[in-house]
């Protein structure tokens, strides 16, 4: 669970070229901060997010939304910066016990199901979306380091569609190796890709954690204000993040009880895009101050 497969490690060195992508293996990326904001929600409005058989877990009576944000710096397709809003859930027929998939995440298929994962560059929407099904699409993000917080602004249009601000952790000492699990939907189908990480991280929990997301007048995220989102239950700092993505990749068909009279998003909203590594400008949308919120 922890180590990085064998598998992995014997792909060192080599090389791929998928839709016209170049990678180097594995699939890397080093010396790239991050951070991560975590917010109770309610439960039963995070269900009706999920597709069937992706359920929100529970921390008590709580679903948990999970904002990260990478300043990723050294990448076999460029820099861009990703930034994820996803809830934190589970994969399988029926609903995981609470706090109990956090000790047992293999057995329950923890992970977060991603609700939208704008990035800076085509490329990586090309890359993300087209292999590995994540929903990314490109638009205006930051991402600011300051003495004592760090923030990223995602605009879209000129507007403010989203901003999340942690206040940073003194220290970042803690070891943290793990795998993390994405789940997505693309072409009707559940789509799962892992990450290996090994980092040292800063936290804090509770009372100690200090962040706010601010939803902006972007329609886009207009939805999760149902979700009521809470105060913060834990903020992450990585100042330099060493990441895996596998590049093995998982998928069942999306099932419904009747139809689906609109055919979901496919390839054909990634076989036109090119390799461009450019970015929008940045986002310049006010942001408002944490008394007008």
């Amino acid at each position: 669970m922890f180590g990085l497969p064998k598998r992995i490690k014997r792909t060192q060195g080599k090389y791929a070229l998928v839709d016209g992508i170049p990678f180097k293996m594995p699939v890397d990326a080093v010396e790239s901060p991050a951070f991560m904001a975590v917010f109770p929600i309610d439960a039963e409005q995070a269900a009706t997010f999920l597709p069937r058989n992706v359920h929100p877990l529970r921390l008590w009576k709580k679903a948990l939304l999970v904002v990260t944000v990478i300043d990723y710096r050294h990448t076999t397709i460029g820099k861009y910066v990703e930034y994820s809003i996803a809830i934190a859930c589970t994969h399988g027929n029926k609903p995981a016990p609470p706090l109990l998939p956090a000790l047992l995440p293999d057995v329950f298929n923890m992970g977060q199901y991603v609700l939208d994962l704008p990035v800076s560059s085509e490329i990586s929407v090309k890359g993300g979306k087209g292999i590995w099904g994540m929903p990314k699409h490109q638009a205006q993000l930051n991402f600011n380091i300051s003495e004592d917080k760090v923030s990223s602004q995602y605009d879209l249009d000129g507007q403010l569609v989203a901003y999340v601000e942690i206040d940073k952790p003194a220290k970042a000492r803690l070891p943290v190796k793990m795998k993390a699990s994405n789940y997505c939907s693309f072409r009707g189908m559940l789509m799962k890709s892992d990450i290996f990480l090994d980092n040292k991280a800063g936290i804090n929990l509770f009372s100690k954690a200090r962040a706010r997301f601010v939803i902006g007048e972007h329609p886009r995220l207009q939805t999760l204000k149902q979700l009521n989102i809470g105060a913060p239950l834990a903020t992450v700092f990585l100042p330099a993040i060493h990441g895996t993505l596998d590049d093995r990749i998982e998928s069942w068909f999306l099932d419904f009880d009747e139809l689906p009279k609109q055919t979901p998003e496919g390839m054909e909203s990634v076989v036109n895009l090119g390799l461009g590594e450019s970015w929008l400008p940045p986002p310049t949308a006010p942001v408002p101050a944490e008394d007008e919120q």
